[in-house]
């Protein structure tokens, strides 16, 4: 087992990373194609890119970050406080991962054969990130690992926030003051604001945008 996903309790980054708009597009697509690609049993292409996507995320993340799960769209890292990347460098692996996500979505682009209603949302399908730092606590369950933890919880509602509308973009990283702090992060440019998190204290957070 990863020494990241070791049980008992840890401390150190969590990253998440959610492809936005992609259940409605899976649902829209689904409606749209029910009396063909759904309907002789084969696995329709946006499933597949779906596949694409989510594997280039893990590719370009860890190492240095462990995955966790999937979880449905998302993806959900954890790297302890020894191997976790501080600094420019964690900039830079974010940038990479967006970068590579944007280039499979182009490829995407140049093959994608429908152009029916439901199809053309995937246009419209980007990437954003969250970041924080904390303690969280690794569970063996049988064969399956569970990340458990307040910080977990943190991280995951800070998935639903203001920060497309402060930056401006729908592909952004948010990070909270917790993780610029341990992380080392320079973030002069960042847009400073708090967040309030359902059942927990407001989080203090910058966003910056992506792809820009």
């Amino acid at each position: 087992m990863d020494t990241d996903l070791s049980p008992g309790q840890h401390t150190g980054a969590i990253l998440l990373a959610d492809i936005s708009g992609y259940t409605v597009f899976l649902e829209d697509v689904k409606v749209a194609h029910a009396g063909d690609v759904f309907a002789d049993g084969q696995i329709p292409y946006a499933y597949g890119l779906l596949s694409s996507l989510l594997g280039g995320i893990v590719e370009k993340v860890a190492p240095p970050f462990t995955f966790v799960k999937f979880e449905g769209d998302a993806v959900f890292t954890v790297a302890d406080e020894d191997s976790a990347p501080e600094g420019p460098d964690l900039l830079d692996l974010i940038t990479a991962c967006y970068d590579e996500f944007a280039s499979r979505m182009a490829e995407a682009g140049l093959t994608w054969t429908c152009t029916c209603n439901a199809c053309s949302v995937m246009n419209s399908l980007d990437l954003k990130f969250v970041l924080h730092y904390g303690s969280y606590i690794v569970q063996a369950i049988g064969p399956h690992v569970e990340v458990l933890g307040p910080d977990v919880t943190v991280a995951h509602r800070l998935m639903k926030n203001a920060a497309a509308g402060n930056v401006g973009s729908s592909a952004y990283l948010l990070i909270s003051e917790d993780a610029e702090e341990a992380l080392d992060l320079q973030l002069p440019d960042g847009f400073r604001y708090a967040e309030p998190i359902e059942g927990a204290a407001t989080v203090e957070t910058i966003a910056m945008a992506l792809g820009t």
